[in-house]
């Protein structure tokens, strides 16, 4: 009775997110998959505010079986911590395993507390064919609880929220980028431009 937990920034949400969820719930055989928006983001800058991040994460997500939604890290005041979320999740169902992608696992040990994650959470990573695996060993090596990562691997879709907000901006085509209901709220609107 394994519960996933996606979160991010979704600023915007992309189809690149929409394949992590539905390979995650595969492969671990998720009972659901909680994506939590963050509120306060430590180590990035946002773009838009967490209400409207909510909304397209909500668009993004809302056809994929099992996935339900949390505001946990956009109620906290301060910055939203990993550690924080994978405590209360821990709580709230138990088995609890955080997703990132591989390129968040390789600056693990920026996060704040990184080995008392994996103490209250398993790391599901997300690689993509021909990614460099003795980058991730580098990191797991590190860890006091490496058995408690574990890799899967999704299609090759290189997108990044950034790319489609420099899209966005430049008035160029974009939709073929995210989940057509996203398009649709940044549409309407007028997300992004300039």
């Amino acid at each position: 009775m394994t519960t996933g937990l996606l979160g991010g920034a979704f600023d915007p949400p992309h189809l690149g997110h929409v394949a992590l969820a539905q390979a995650a719930i595969v492969r671990f055989e998720l009972v659901r998959l909680v994506v939590v928006p963050v509120g306060d983001a430590p180590h990035k800058q946002v773009v838009l505010p967490a209400e409207t991040r909510f909304r397209l994460a909500h668009a993004a997500f809302r056809d994929v079986p099992r996935v339900v939604f949390s505001r946990i890290d956009m109620a906290r005041n301060g910055p939203a911590y990993t550690v924080d979320t994978v405590k209360y999740a821990e709580k709230e169902w138990s088995d609890v395993i955080f997703l990132v992608g591989a390129d968040q696992f390789l600056g693990f040990f920026d996060w704040k507390d990184p080995d008392e994650i994996l103490e209250h959470a398993r790391l599901g990573v997300a690689t993509r064919p021909g990614y460099s695996e003795r980058k991730l060993k580098t990191v797991l090596k590190k860890l006091k609880r490496p058995e408690r990562v574990e890799f899967f691997e999704i299609p090759e879709l290189p997108i990044s929220s950034t790319a489609v907000r420099s899209l966005i901006a430049a008035e160029e085509p974009y939709e073929h980028l995210v989940p057509t209901a996203v398009a649709d709220v940044i549409d309407e609107l007028g997300l992004y431009l300039g």
